[in-house]
């Protein structure tokens, strides 16, 4: 039995970039850098970042493309495959991760992950007098409690 899978969580490097495939199929390609954190032999923590080649087809490839920006966090789950080909350089090889599982992480204001919001469509707080007023822990009596 062999084993090939890779998961990894972190931001992305660069925009998704949206291809075609001459079947008609969707491909998105994009970097994600994931980073470690250690201690060295003197004590003092270091941090090495890794940077992973991303690439999702299909449906997933068009949601991909459509709500991730570069800084978004994601969390990929998939299969490592390298590929060559003749260059200038001579034969290159690049390893990528070929995405099965594409889950979003948390979007926070100003991290990418989709168009800005407008104030028309932000969400309108509610004024002070419509909040619900809950009793201070001294008021509740536990034999008040009907369970």
């Amino acid at each position: 039995m062999y084993l090939n899978k890779a998961m990894v969580f972190g931001n992305l490097t660069r925009d998704p970039e949206l291809r075609a495939l001459p079947s008609g199929g969707q491909v998105c390609s994009f970097g994600l850098a994931t980073n470690r954190v250690y201690k060295k032999a003197d004590g003092t923590k270091a941090e090495q970042a890794e940077f992973h080649n991303i690439v999702v087809f299909g449906r997933q490839a068009e949601t991909c493309a459509q709500y991730l920006k570069k800084g978004s966090t994601a969390y990929v789950e998939g299969r490592l495959q390298t590929r060559s080909w003749e260059g200038e350089k001579g034969k290159q090889y690049r390893t990528e991760i070929i995405a099965e599982r594409v889950q979003f992480g948390p979007r926070s204001a100003g991290s990418g992950g989709g168009a800005p919001r407008t104030e028309a469509e932000a969400p309108q707080k509610a004024p002070k007098e419509d909040a619900i007023e809950y009793p201070e822990e001294t008021d509740i009596n536990p034999d008040d409690i009907p369970f």
